[in-house]
């Protein structure tokens, strides 16, 4: 996770899943949330860090969705998406609470503890499956360091169903899953490796789906997606570009016909820690 000057993830493709990324979000895991926070008595005043916090759409979606005036502490190392995230970041709470940021920019590798001190919750969006094991493992003693529950939404698992099918799907999903662990990255078992981590920790792990559904009002990014998903497969699986060419012709055709339809799994995880007695 080093840091660099060239994005991670352009802003309009952010922008172009924002609302797909709030249809899916795993709403269930919000009543535990409260919970704790109430249980622990943070509930009236929140610090809420947003790790890799892209263009801010977590906190659009979660800010509205929690009580009492927050402090969002938003993290990227792209200096452009934090500009944009401090810019567009809810004024209100659940509870008309006021909302204000503070932007850090730099490596998440480096993360520790002492930097999340005094944290009511840590949060993150499609950041897990784009780690390694180490750096799972290190971003979770972080947090269980600083005794705060942690939120981390839209991971990838793998699946994903295409309607009408086509002979070519089974290929093209799994050579995008072996591009997702290429290098060590954890890719499709982010979820399942950060869940034992956190149990190691002696939190209690919570995990919701939370998949993208898409259809005729999402053509836009269906498209963009499928041309991400098929040209990962290919570059995992060169081999494959000749018969994914044709594939992406057919599928677009449907996109923009309104016949196709896409529903991309992912998982959502809520540890909270049991040192208060909270939820479990």
């Amino acid at each position: 996770m080093s840091t660099t000057d060239v994005p991670l993830y352009q802003p309009e493709w952010l922008e172009l899943r924002e609302s797909a990324d709030a249809a899916a979000r795993a709403v269930e895991l919000l009543d535990p949330l409260r919970g704790w926070l109430a249980e622990a008595g943070r509930a009236g005043g929140l610090v809420i860090h947003d790790l890799g916090c892209g263009t801010g759409s977590m906190g659009r979606w979660l800010a509205p969705r929690l009580p009492g005036p927050q402090r969002w502490v938003l993290y990227d190392r792209d200096p452009a998406l934090l500009g944009r995230a401090a810019a567009q970041a809810p004024a209100k709470t659940a509870d008309g609470g006021g909302v204000t940021t503070l932007t850090r920019r730099g490596d998440l590798g480096g993360l520790a503890a002492d930097d999340l001190a005094g944290s009511s919750l840590v949060t993150a969006s499609a950041l897990l499956d784009v780690l390694t094991r180490d750096e799972v493992d290190a971003l979770i003693a972080a947090c269980a360091g600083a005794g705060c529950p942690v939120l981390l939404a839209l991971s990838v698992t793998g699946r994903v169903e295409l309607s009408p099918a086509d002979p070519l799907d089974g290929e093209i999903a799994e050579a995008f899953n072996a591009h997702q662990r290429r290098g060590g990255l954890l890719g499709p078992d982010a979820v399942a490796v950060a869940s034992e981590a956190f149990v190691r920790q002696g939190a209690a792990v919570r995990v919701h789906s939370s998949p993208w559904r898409l259809g005729a009002g999402e053509s836009a990014l269906t498209a963009q997606w499928l041309r991400g998903w098929i040209g990962a497969a290919c570059e995992q699986r060169p081999d494959l570009a000749p018969r994914a060419e044709a594939y992406l012709r057919r599928r677009l055709a449907a996109c923009a016909a309104g016949e196709l339809r896409v529903v991309v799994h992912h998982n959502d995880l809520l540890a909270l820690p049991r040192t208060t007695g909270g939820v479990s």
